[in-house]
């Protein structure tokens, strides 16, 4: 790799190392000690003239360069290892690899099928569960940087993916508020009643957000959260709402004491997208877990 002396087992270790971003797991990960991985990312850190990952309390980050040459890597290395007839064998068996997926509370419940069923299948695999990125339209970069984003469509993403879940919006509130006593809530009861907002960040307009500003409807928002799932516990005993998908009212109704009744205003679907960076493309340990996502899809595994 420097000075006109091409070394391929290093980019190995420089794939490894980047998407582990832990020099144990990824010596773990290629079948490498410790001292050998050490050893690797000295010269890697050599040949780039940089330290390509830096301590940050008990972890490591990427530096900005590694993380500009890890989708180069991602895209090169399976190319270049078809080119020469050695494609990188993987074998959910035995596996160790890591996931980095940016995905919202209520995404990561309601996909849990889907993990399950990867986790029996290739049980050396782990998932790191990230919040989703402030700003949507910038998500290429994070994409070059994690392996999936689980979003909705139509907030400037532009990557490859296909559906993964389907719901729609309900209006929720405790089970004694007067205002859904008769399993409904007008357009009026609404504006008057004092909102609980989920903000993934100033760049996220989810859809029930676009279909209000659509009908000019401004509630009174009284408290914000980042979470879906804190939602249903924060209405709870209050005179407060909040609107959340059906399928986390319904699994929070008993628990929390709260009902479900339809928005005041046609309905609103939900549609998550499960999305990826074209870099990723040759990745096999990729393929195989996207491959895994739509087997769930098709055969109602992951439910809607």
């Amino acid at each position: 790799m420097a000075n006109g002396d091409p070394d391929l087992n290093l980019l190995v270790a420089l794939r490894a190392l980047l998407e582990e971003a832990n020099v144990t797991h990824a010596g773990e990960r290629i079948g490498l000690g410790q001292s050998t991985m050490s050893s690797a990312l000295s010269r890697l850190r050599t040949v780039f003239q940089d330290e390509l990952l830096v301590r940050v309390g008990r972890d490591y980050e990427l530096t900005p360069l590694a993380r500009q040459i890890l989708p180069q890597v991602q895209l090169t290395l399976p190319l270049l290892s078809q080119a020469l007839g050695q494609d990188e064998l993987f074998d959910p068996a035995t596996t160790r690899r890591r996931f980095s997926v940016q995905i919202s509370d209520y995404a990561a419940v309601e996909l849990r099928p889907l993990f399950s069923m990867a986790s029996a299948i290739a049980p050396g695999i782990r998932f790191d569960f990230l919040r989703l990125p402030p700003e949507p339209v910038g998500a290429d970069r994070h994409l070059l940087s994690h392996d999936f984003i689980v979003l909705t469509p139509g907030i400037g993403i532009q990557a490859e993916g296909f559906e993964v879940l389907r719901d729609e919006y309900v209006v929720i509130a405790d089970r004694d508020n007067p205002r859904v006593a008769g399993g409904e809530i007008s357009a009026s009861d609404f504006m008057a009643s004092p909102l609980v907002r989920c903000d993934f960040g100033r760049a996220h307009m989810m859809p029930i957000e676009r279909r209000m500003h659509e009908l000019d409807m401004h509630p009174q928002i009284r408290v914000t959260t980042s979470t879906l799932l804190s939602v249903p516990l924060i209405v709870a005993g209050t005179d407060l709402i909040g609107v959340v998908p059906r399928r986390l009212a319904e699994r929070n109704a008993e628990v929390a004491g709260i009902v479900a009744v339809p928005t005041p205003f046609p309905p609103v679907e939900l549609i998550l997208r499960l999305w990826w960076h074209a870099a990723h493309t040759h990745d096999a340990a990729h393929a195989w877990f996207r491959d895994l996502a739509a087997e769930a899809v098709a055969t109602g595994i992951i439910p809607g």
